[in-house]
This record gives structure tokens, C-alpha cells and sequence, in this order.
């Protein structure tokens, strides 16, 4: 969990650190490794909201879904 939550709060911070607006993320381990799509879902969330409440730097932050039914796992975390 610890990793994967890294695999969201590290791209953040260098896309602050290099003056961009706007970030973009796949549901990041959930395809080929088969990491749980709602733990998945629920780190991805907590992070990304965790690095917003302390910067507000990025405009936008999207998650990019290769199906629907990824899509609709991730909407049922957001918590941002």
C-alpha cells in the first residue's frame, strides 16, 4: 500500500516541482499486476486528496480508466 500510495504522491510532487498544471494517472498496477481495484482505488484516492490539501499548485489531476467498469470502481472512492 505504502508503494503504491508513493507511485501516486511522487509523480505530484515532481509535476509541482517542474511548474505543471495538470497531471494524468492510469489506475496505476490494476491491469497486468492485478493489484485489487478497490484497495487500488482507495490508496489512489487518499493520496492524491492527501497532496491537495497541502498544495494546490495542480489544477487538475485525472485518472485515465482502460474499461468503464474501472472507472466506475474509482468514482465509488473519490475523495477529492
Amino acid at each position: 500500500t505504502d508503494f503504491l500510495a508513493a507511485c501516486y504522491r511522487n509523480p505530484l510532487s515532481l509535476a509541482v516541482q517542474h511548474n505543471l498544471s495538470t497531471i494524468a494517472f492510469p489506475a496505476i498496477s490494476t491491469g497486468i499486476y492485478g493489484y485489487p481495484r478497490e484497495e487500488a482505488a482507495a490508496v489512489a484516492s487518499q493520496s492524491i486528496a492527501d497532496f491537495l490539501a497541502t498544495d494546490s499548485s495542480l489544477s487538475q489531476v485525472r485518472l485515465v480508466f482502460f474499461a468503464q467498469q474501472d472507472a466506475a470502481v474509482f468514482l465509488t472512492h473519490q475523495t477529492f
